[in-house]
């Protein structure tokens, strides 16, 4: 089986939030409908960003900050 890494750009979102539930928090931040959605096994963070107008890269940052452990931030 294929570690899954948070920023596979194939890794589908409903894999991800399964995966990182502390990530849901940043979605909803930006008010994304993602977290549920029916499409999330086929979509990816390229896809939302994508289809929200938000930075790629800026938003793999804010996934990162909110899985790293407290005593690391």
């Amino acid at each position: 089986m294929k570690a899954e890494r948070l920023d596979d750009p194939d890794l589908p979102l409903q894999d991800l939030m399964e995966r990182w539930p502390e990530t849901i928090p940043v979605f909803i931040h930006h008010r994304m409908m993602c977290v549920g959605c029916l499409v999330g096994p086929f979509h990816t963070v390229l896809d939302a960003c994508a289809e929200y107008g938000l930075d790629v890269d800026r938003f793999y940052r804010e996934l990162t900050v909110a899985i790293t452990p407290l005593q690391m931030k």
